[in-house]
């Protein structure tokens, strides 16, 4: 485990403050200081992630394909250190880690697939029509290509899937762009093991160095310092509004503003119809709602149904599903003071009630599940209750009628997701509910819970904001990729002298739009 700056295939320590690991189950500090990347540190990895995209950016997709590869044999090369240093390090059960190691896994080798199939390229081409009349038509053939160095912002939920080789990285490189990661101080070890991985992955496929950098330190220094370098032409980020915010009004302040892409919370409405208010949905609920202890940012954080006594009996099944649920041990200690400030300051608003808490553990950092309740009007009336609470904590919101719930639904910010939980008959005295469902969120599921995100090409991660900074794109899946690339169209452009993509010939044997059909064959 490397205790430095990872800048391209060098490291740096000439930082003065430093970030420790910490054990959230026994409160010790774990070993390793990781030094925090100063400006001329910071500089120089974006130097060098500018002079290796120069050559990056021409690799043909099945050299980018090897790379992404081999970062994930890498990964699995460093065995149990990884999963043993990310347990300490996040407090979750090796299960997990394992299950999150394996799904990082795949997701780089997922746009490896892409990068060898080529079609995602949406090469396009419009042959010449030099008799067309009154007008001749040119040539003009249109193909992505990668923007620049790349800024990912490590998230603290997901130490592996979201973090240094996580989507944000995985799709960025694909899509051709040297990346820069801005390591979580929550998981310093384990992101020097994964950066370390791919910084061999590199130097074995014979990469340029400054293709992958990892820079620890705060997101006030080091965070801010990237956003702002003139260098770096794209970001991505998992986290907090308000973090996220900040870099967002600063991607956006620059001289030459560039896209964030920031995923930044979400309450994920579930909508319970009549026939939905029973004990299997309870079980359901409570169980995606104390799901990696409510640390997922699709945590069920409201539950919205019509007024009924099936609803007074539901809550009942839900709190005491819920009651009985080990809180579990948070992330760290700040999320877990943090969880605790917000939980007591929503239970203290005004017309607010506890309908039930699980037994409140006196270990350290351990979350108490919580369901609470609240009438319709007062839930209006009252902005506050519809923040996120990230943690193990979801609201009740008893609705009058159809309208209030209506008028609920049109007040919400935007959504990573929405669920709709009862019977398809019921839909049509639904439908207007259903409909303001749709227009706030990313994915809306039937007869489901938000937490599980699959990892596949229909995958839509992303809302409205708040929950996301452009609802247009996904941080899942293979259309992830489209964050990190841009178009360009060559116009009456000598053959010799185009990318293989989009030659006469078809060397890369890709699917390609020509004059308006799908082939692969040559012009």
């Amino acid at each position: 485990m490397i205790e430095a700056n990872l800048i391209g295939f060098s490291t740096s320590a000439e930082g003065d403050s430093f970030t420790t690991g910490y054990n959230p189950i026994t409160t010790e500090t774990l070993p390793g200081k990781f030094p925090g990347a100063t400006n001329g540190e910071i500089s120089l990895a974006v130097d060098l992630a500018t002079s290796a995209f120069v050559e990056f950016s021409k690799i043909s997709g099945a050299k980018k394909a090897t790379f992404l590869n081999a970062i994930a044999d890498e990964i699995m090369n460093l065995g149990d250190k990884l999963v043993q240093r990310c347990c300490a390090e996040s407090g979750l059960p090796e299960a997990r880690i394992k299950g999150e190691r394996g799904r990082t896994v795949g997701q780089l080798q997922m746009f490896g697939n892409l990068l060898d199939e080529g079609s995602w390229l949406e090469a396009t081409i419009d042959t010449a029509q030099l008799d067309r009349s009154p007008v001749p038509k040119p040539d003009i053939r249109r193909m992505l290509v990668p923007m620049g160095p790349v800024a990912v912002f490590a998230a603290s939920n997901f130490p592996l899937a979201f973090s240094t080789a996580g989507g944000d990285t995985a799709s960025a490189l694909a899509g051709g762009n040297p990346v820069i990661v801005k390591a979580h101080g929550a998981h310093p070890g384990t992101s020097a093991l994964v950066g370390s991985a791919i910084v061999k992955a590199a130097q074995k496929t014979g990469m340029p160095d400054g293709i992958f950098s990892l820079l620890h330190g705060s997101g006030s220094i080091v965070g801010q310092s990237l956003i702002k370098n003139k260098n770096i032409k794209a970001a991505g980020f998992t986290g907090s509004q308000t973090a996220g915010r900040i870099l967002y009004d600063l991607a956006n302040q620059r001289k030459n503003p560039i896209p964030f892409f920031a995923e930044m919370g979400s309450i994920n409405p579930v909508l319970l119809l009549p026939s939905a208010l029973n004990g299997q949905t309870a079980k359901l609920l409570a169980g995606s709602i104390t799901m990696g202890v409510g640390q997922f940012c699709t945590n069920p954080g409201l539950i919205l149904a019509v007024e009924s006594d099936s609803l007074k009996t539901f809550m009942e099944n839900l709190g005491e599903s819920l009651s009985s649920i080990d809180g579990g041990v948070m992330l760290s200690d700040r999320i877990a003071n943090s969880f605790n400030s917000e939980l007591e300051s929503a239970l203290n608003q005004k017309g607010i009630t506890i309908e039930a808490q699980a037994e409140l553990s006196n270990e350290p950092n351990r979350a108490q599940p919580t369901l609470a309740s609240v009438s319709g009007e007062t839930f209006l009336d009252n902005p506050k209750l519809a923040e996120e609470i990230f943690g193990p904590y979801s609201l009740v919101v008893k609705c009058q009628n159809k309208s209030e719930l209506n008028s609920i639904l049109q007040k919400l910010d935007g959504q990573l997701t929405g669920s709709v939980i009862g019977d398809e008959s019921e839909f049509s005295s639904f439908k207007l509910a259903i409909d303001l469902m749709k227009n706030k969120v990313g994915r809306i599921i039937f007869n489901g819970v938000p937490t599980g995100v699959e990892v596949c090409p229909s995958m839509q991660h992303g809302g409205p904001y708040p929950a996301s900074s452009d609802s247009r794109f996904t941080s899942v899946g293979t259309a992830a990729i489209k964050r990190f690339v841009r178009p360009v169209a060559y116009q009456t452009w000598p053959d010799e002298q185009l990318t293989d993509e989009l030659k006469n010939q078809n060397p890369l044997n890709i699917w390609r739009l020509v004059d308006n059909q799908w082939t692969k064959d040559s012009i």
